[in-house]
């Protein structure tokens, strides 16, 4: 008999980097191993586009108001299910009301997945009103119904472990053989291009080397992408192109050296350091903060370097911009790190593992 499985995800399919790797992605293996599933977002399509962008207020409430009625009737078309897998929360404001009837009312298992410190309060930047209406209070005690816990890295694993002892660790992953399957050229070029990937709410990361840009500049020439759903408030010259993914893979091979700068504190350690696998499955060399799982990632000095101060900054981006050789050797290097590490190939049986 076929395992029931209803996914409560936060977005509609195939617009957020955390639901595309975390879950959607596995979505086809599930079904090869005579598993049923049903997507369920909190969010539609109408809502998403709208809900991260200024004004739109009434529409946004509207969204979100919506979502609560389509969560109800998640509720009760997910008795049906032997497992109900929830990313990060069933709302994205409120107490876990959904989440306690589902394990104390309706019986369900749970299996709870989050990739970020989702437990502290206004861990990137939000307005006290944004700290108060998530009510990240809640995330310990979705840990302590659930049957079991996936999470990210270690720094969430030793967050969970705490309420329940139910806990995997499945990192991020990409699949290196379908998708992220084609490797950066690296031809001689006249023009260096350094890049970023990342969504809006990550941008102030890029403070770090935001002094460090035109510093470097003046030294050397080349330029800077930024790859997202909004471009930066930067004084600066850059290149901006916005994320779509249609051409994500076409649009990261464009970058000659990929950076992924983390401002330092407990939230930041909860982060998996997607972007360096994105580079570096594309044989891009990265250059990124020692925090968190950042240099389980890039290896120091040979597929990358971690850099924890401005002048590491400058100097290894001048580094990898300088030697064409280098950026070769540490891309290819890279690559093959993360066929062996963080490759679809190696988690999906841990992934199908959960609904056992």
């Amino acid at each position: 008999m076929k395992k029931k499985i209803h996914f409560w995800v936060p977005y509609p399919e195939g617009v957020a980097p955390s639901q595309r790797f975390r879950v959607e992605q596995y979505l086809p293996y599930l079904s090869k191993d005579d598993i049923s599933y049903k997507i369920c977002p909190f969010l539609t399509i109408e809502t998403w586009k709208i809900y991260h962008k200024n004004g739109f207020l009434g529409k946004r409430i509207w969204g979100i108001l919506r979502g609560f009625f389509r969560r109800v009737y998640h509720l009760f078309i997910s008795v049906q299910a032997d497992f109900v897998f929830i990313l990060r929360e069933a709302s994205p404001i409120g107490p876990p009301f959904f989440e306690w009837l589902l394990a104390k009312i309706f019986r369900r298992r749970i299996i709870f997945d989050f990739d970020d410190a989702i437990w502290i309060p206004g861990g990137e930047k939000i307005s006290w009103i944004k700290r108060l209406t998530k009510a990240t209070w809640k995330i310990k005690h979705i840990i302590r119904w659930s049957y079991k816990v996936s999470v990210g890295n270690d720094f969430l694993a030793n967050y969970a472990r705490q309420y329940n002892p139910n806990v995997i660790l499945l990192p991020t992953v990409i699949d290196t053989s379908r998708k992220f399957n084609q490797v950066k050229n690296q031809e001689v070029k006249e023009k260096i291009l350094v890049g970023w990937t990342g969504s809006h709410t990550t941008l102030h990361n890029l403070e770090i080397i935001e002094d460090v840009i035109p510093a470097l500049r003046k030294q050397v020439d080349f330029d800077f992408l930024i790859i997202c759903n909004e471009p930066p408030n930067w004084n600066f010259n850059f290149i901006f192109k916005k994320w779509e993914a249609e051409t994500e893979i076409e649009d990261l091979l464009k970058i000659d050296v990929g950076v992924m700068p983390l401002k330092k504190g407990p939230w930041f350690e909860g982060k998996c350091g997607f972007k360096l696998i994105q580079y570096l499955a594309c044989g891009i060399p990265a250059v990124a903060s020692g925090v968190g799982v950042n240099s389980n990632i890039v290896l120091h000095g040979k597929n990358g370097f971690i850099a924890d101060t401005p002048t590491e900054w400058m100097q290894y981006l001048r580094n990898l911009i300088d030697d064409q050789e280098m950026r070769f050797e540490m891309g290819k290097k890279g690559r093959d790190h993360i066929v062996k590490e963080y490759s679809l190939e190696k988690t999906t049986n841990q992934f199908i593992g959960l609904f056992k």
